[in-house]
């Protein structure tokens, strides 16, 4: 991964004028670079999971844009926590912002998501359906991720994020080890460029992703109650569990 900063230009890639929130300062441009390629990062949801990943991204060297229901001025305690790399913005400008947008809200709201925004996105799926918190939903025959990417139908959405407690995801990062001795963080998703991105991601904080397929396949394997779910693995313990 790469770092650059600069004033006013970025030589990889400017600021545009309609995706930079507000309140980041004019002169401010720095880059953060997976294989070459700076990723900037949206975060919708600032709850246990959306707060401890804008902390792992922002360590790991990136610009977040975090927001939640309730506007920017609601996450001023926590965005002081982690320190310039990570800014409150409103839902609408993370979604604009981020080539990457984590998703970490109720799944019963994934309608309220700006779907025009965040056409042609990679959207990384880290909810997860409870129907006692988010009301009985009429799947199909569907996975909620599916069912997510169909109110999202020009965004390319990766199912991760949603099957470690976030504790766990705060702490046992381990980006100096190998892979293979890494805790497994799983990715399903019918998009192979952006399943190799959020792959590139979760590397770069510390684990292993790990893929369980497609939306269809692997974002069932990944929902609350399955083998893989809540039950801390590392990645070569992931591979022999998804085969069982």
């Amino acid at each position: 991964m790469g770092l650059v900063a600069g004033n006013g230009s970025c030589g990889y890639k400017q600021f545009a004028a309609d995706v930079r929130p507000a309140s980041w300062p004019m002169g401010l441009c720095i880059e953060a670079t997976i294989g070459g390629t700076r990723v900037n990062i949206g975060i919708i949801g600032a709850g246990h999971i959306g707060g401890t990943a804008a902390r792992l991204f922002a360590k790991a060297g990136h610009q977040v844009a975090i927001s939640n229901s309730r506007g920017p001025a609601s996450l001023a305690p926590l965005v002081q926590q982690f320190g310039p790399s990570v800014r409150a913005t409103t839902v609408e400008e993370a979604a604009a912002f981020g080539e990457v947008v984590l998703v970490a809200i109720p799944f019963g709201a994934y309608t309220t998501l700006p779907a025009a925004n965040l056409s042609g996105k990679a959207v990384i799926d880290a909810e997860n359906y409870y129907p006692e918190r988010d009301g009985q939903i009429d799947f199909s025959g569907l996975t909620s991720t599916e069912l997510m990417a169909q109110h999202l139908s020009g965004a390319r959405v990766v199912k991760a994020f949603n099957t470690m407690y976030f504790e766990t995801l705060g702490t046992a990062g381990k980006p100096n080890a190998l892979v293979e001795e890494r805790l497994a963080l799983f990715v399903a998703g019918d998009d192979s460029a952006a399943k190799a991105t959020v792959s590139r991601l979760i590397e770069e904080i510390g684990f292993a992703p790990v893929d369980t397929g497609s939306l269809a396949e692997g974002g069932r394997k990944q929902q609350p109650g399955s083998p893989i779910y809540n039950h801390p693995m590392t990645a070569r313990e992931a591979q022999g569990a998804l085969k069982s």
